[in-house]
């Protein structure tokens, strides 16, 4: 049995949380290696609701879980989160739960730095959180982030805040606004410390342990392949690879150990913000999308864009990401379709182009080409086998799998863990 990473194979949303923990009970070991608490996953796991953002989803099996490296962390956050989740039933402990010692933090410095930043953006905003993801991972990148590992050492602490300060106090001058007051930050940190580092630990150590012992690794992704800082439709991306590679550099362990890499992809197309979208539908069916399908962002609550499924954009999210399979998530929200579209192709300026390109003007500019295929007018919701599929709609799906160049591993029929079609078990591979 080997491991398997799950990522995004859009821009995120794509119902990763109810994958994830469907596969989570078949691993040994769940770990997050990127972003921060700017994406969401929800779990459905009985009559019960789980909104997590900074925990693994393997904490609410009780799955060993690893916050790894490559995760920008804000302490407030995780401990609202583990309190959250206390009040529901799910404790979760420095047994259960390891956070990497060399991860970076976000302090409240970064928030109020990155809603300034949007604010002053004015119609230029790029869709940010507001949650200071951006400024953290910048500092990090800079040499100057205080570190989970630093909380020990109030000197250490005190060394770091005045490198940071000498920065960013810079900024807010120049702004003409407010310094931030170093003592005050300070003696929070301090104040916060004591609940942080009982879950702190060399993660890179933990996961060549548990490769030693052939435990089976999931690791679990944040975001899509069109939000990577490199890959995706920057400037509107996040600030982190959300691609399979991050797996390996984002927790410590080698590429060689990512395993069967799984994309998450809707039967249409969602995003979450600003930034192109060639496929979107401002009409009455976009609206219904985004009704039947709840597309609402578990972090914000942001509305959701809705459109038809871009095949040029999924593959090419394979190809950069090494999917080697995906999960097709919310077909029960295209039934109710007399006639659905898929995206083929672009055209760029009158000519055909097959791939999204990377210029910011010509992503803006680039028009879907459209196959037509005819809907299938019944109910797949709750559908647990090949047999109790429509035929229109395995037509849908054996024609998305040929434009992607990939296979349906798994088939996701409603939010409820159980209602999934295996066609290929990942840990297998």
């Amino acid at each position: 049995m080997g491991n398997v990473t799950v990522v995004g194979a859009q821009w995120g949303d794509e119902g990763k949380g109810k994958i994830v923990d469907w596969l989570s009970e078949r691993a040994d070991m769940v770990v997050r290696f990127q972003g921060g608490h700017n994406a969401g996953h929800t779990l459905v796991v009985g009559t019960q609701t789980y909104k997590l953002s900074l925990l693994p989803s393997g904490v609410v099996r009780r799955k060993p879980s690893i916050i790894g490296n490559g995760v920008v962390v804000d302490p407030w956050a995780l401990l609202d989160e583990i309190k959250r989740l206390g009040e529901q039933g799910v404790t979760v402990t420095p047994a259960i739960l390891k956070l990497a010692d060399n991860a970076a933090l976000i302090l409240p410095l970064h928030r109020r730095l990155d809603q300034a930043r949007e604010t002053a953006a004015g119609s230029g905003q790029i869709g940010t959180t507001g949650r200071g993801i951006g400024p953290a991972y910048e500092d990090k990148v800079a040499r100057r982030a205080l570190r989970v590992c630093d909380l020990s050492d109030d000197a250490t602490i005190a060394y770091k805040v005045e490198r940071l300060l000498a920065h960013h106090n810079a900024m807010w001058r120049g702004l003409g606004q407010a310094e931030v007051d170093g003592a005050e930050l300070i003696a929070r940190i301090k104040d916060v410390a004591p609940m942080i580092l009982p879950y702190a630990a060399p993660v890179w150590e933990i996961m060549s342990d548990a490769r030693r012992d052939r435990l089976r690794i999931l690791f679990e992704g944040a975001q899509g392949a069109m939000l990577d800082v490199d890959h995706g439709t920057y400037p509107y991306v996040t600030s982190s690879n959300t691609v399979s590679g991050q797996a390996a550099a984002g927790s410590g362990i080698g590429p060689g150990a990512i395993g069967y890499v799984l994309g998450i992809t809707k039967a249409y197309t969602t995003r979450v913000g600003a930034g192109p979208f060639p496929t979107e539908l401002t009409d009455a069916i976009g609206q219904q999308l985004g009704e039947r399908g709840h597309e609402f962002g578990t972090v914000t609550g942001r509305k959701r864009r809705c459109g038809w499924f871009d095949a040029v954009m999924v593959r090419q999210a394979l190809r950069v990401g090494g999917i080697t399979g995906i999960a097709l998530t919310k077909l029960d929200v295209l039934d109710t379709l007399t006639e659905i579209k898929v995206c083929v192709g672009y055209d760029l300026h009158g000519a055909r182009i097959n791939r999204f390109p990377s210029a910011m003007v010509e992503q803006a500019a680039v028009k879907p080409v459209f196959e037509t295929m005819t809907g299938w007018n019944s109910s797949t919701r709750g559908a647990r086998s090949w047999a109790q599929l429509p035929a229109e709609a395995i037509k849908y799906i054996r024609r998305i799998e040929e434009l992607i160049e990939a296979p349906v591993a798994l088939l996701s029929t409603s939010p409820e863990r159980d209602d999934t079609i295996l066609v290929r078990d990942p840990f297998a591979d």
